[in-house]
């Protein structure tokens, strides 16, 4: 037990290290699962991500009752947030539940990155390269801890929040 309350369920805890193209579930309050997958691993660059050590990953709409998915349901026009840049937490307090992994192909990802990084008012890729506009979908430049993803998730399915 966390001691935390989400809406998140706790699923199977893992100090193995997570890859690009591992594919993980994670627990709904009624039962079902929806599921993530890794895009970029461990990243270490400061100037390729938020924080030293975090992941980019994709969440996806495809739900389902078991922990396995369809991998047809895992394509990038079927996200339910934009990217999130994330650490190795949810994983290792068992919120992220590694299933599967495939190699990714350029069809995995979406054809560009955007991120609002507020800091400096400006939208920039995964690689800090600032672009010209918003595209969607876009995230945050930010690392989100897995209680502001749970937030997330919970918002995008209309789930009510966990009070804090």
């Amino acid at each position: 037990m966390t001691g935390v309350l989400t809406n998140l369920r706790v699923l199977r805890p893992s100090r193995k290290k997570p890859v690009t193209g591992d594919i993980f579930a994670m627990g709904l309050p009624d039962g079902t699962h929806i599921f993530g997958r890794v895009i970029e691993a461990d990243i270490l660059e400061s100037t390729r991500a938020p924080m030293p050590g975090s992941y980019l990953i994709y969440v996806y709409r495809y739900r389902t009752p078991g922990k396995q998915p369809d991998f047809a349901g895992l394509t990038p026009d079927g996200l339910l947030l934009p990217p999130v840049f994330i650490n190795k937490m949810p994983w290792t307090k068992g919120y992220f539940e590694t299933v599967d992994h495939l190699d990714l192909k350029p069809s995995d990802r979406l054809r560009q990155h955007c991120f609002w990084r507020a800091s400096q008012g400006i939208f920039v890729d995964e690689n800090r390269n600032r672009l010209p506009r918003e595209v969607q979908p876009c995230g945050e430049w930010g690392l989100a801890s897995y209680r502001l993803l749970d937030d997330l998730i919970s918002d995008a399915l209309g789930i009510p929040r966990v009070p804090e």
